[in-house]
């Protein structure tokens, strides 16, 4: 949401907490949701004249409304139509941030089934790992951002590095990543992803990387301290670089800290006890 400025920004929070409300019910099927979605992202993404008209100010926010419900009442379920309508029916300051926020709804219920399952800590970390992946291996990178490489090519890619080795969702969210980057780089898309993530459970994200693994009790510490001082609870994504000698170096959204794990634990103690 960071890249929407005025009226997409309040259309893509009115449109989440819709969302929410939807998948809060156990009779919808969140996967499902997630699918219909991400075709109807494909779609509009596809289709410029359409978006553009979906998002004319010009037009009534029931005239777009009934003509999303006309266009794809036959194509997906009453609760994707109903939840398109209404997205349509808010006021977008570019017909791309329409796009970008169905996207972006469809990425939130395939986390929020994935959160139902009890696995959503395990998603955080695989698309963490696939991102230090990613970033090491120049060769797979090539491979899955190629254009000349065929969607199915790079979705066969994928399934062969994660369908035996990563949560389904993960699987589901790095293929629409690769197979539709929409102008994104892998990296970009992936660190959304992952913020995605941590926001279902209002938690920030800190990516903290140490010359060696930190204990159990060194990471407890550092969670808590970090969480006091940001006032929310805080995800860590722990990496290891030998150059960080003897170090720590932690990352929490644009800020950086950096020091020695003694003194940045001394430091954190230090808040703590005020």
């Amino acid at each position: 949401m960071s890249g929407m400025h005025g009226a997409s920004r309040e259309a893509l929070a009115a449109a989440r907490e819709r969302l929410d409300a939807l998948t809060d019910s156990t009779s919808v099927d969140a996967g499902s949701l997630a699918d219909e979605l991400a075709a109807v992202t494909a779609l509009l993404h596809r289709e410029v004249s359409l978006r553009r008209v979906l998002t004319d100010p010009a037009q009534s926010g029931e005239a777009k409304a009934e003509l999303a419900q006309r266009l794809l009442g036959t194509q997906v379920s009453g609760t994707a139509v109903d939840l398109v309508a209404g997205t349509v029916r808010s006021r977008w300051s570019q017909s791309r941030d329409l796009v970008d926020a169905l996207e972006q709804l469809a990425n939130i219920a395939d986390l929020t089934a994935a959160q139902k399952r009890g696995r959503l800590d395990n998603v955080e970390d695989e698309l963490f790992r696939f991102g230090r992946i990613i970033s090491s291996n120049t060769e797979l990178r090539a491979a899955l951002t190629s254009r000349s490489a065929t969607t199915a090519a790079k979705s066969e890619l994928l399934a062969g590095l994660l369908g035996s080795r990563a949560e389904r969702t993960t699987e589901r969210l790095v293929t629409r990543l690769v197979t539709a980057p929409r102008g994104r780089s892998l990296e970009s898309g992936l660190e959304s992803l992952s913020k995605l993530a941590a926001d279902r459970r209002d938690r920030m994200v800190a990516v903290v990387t140490s010359a060696v693994p930190l204990s159990d009790t060194q990471k407890q510490r550092l969670g808590a301290a970090l969480a006091k001082v940001y006032g929310r609870p805080m995800h860590l994504n722990l990496d290891v670089d030998p150059e960080v000698l003897g170090g720590i170096r932690v990352q929490v959204g644009d800020e950086v800290i950096n020091g020695s794990i003694a003194d940045r634990l001394e430091d954190a103690g230090r808040r703590l006890a005020s």
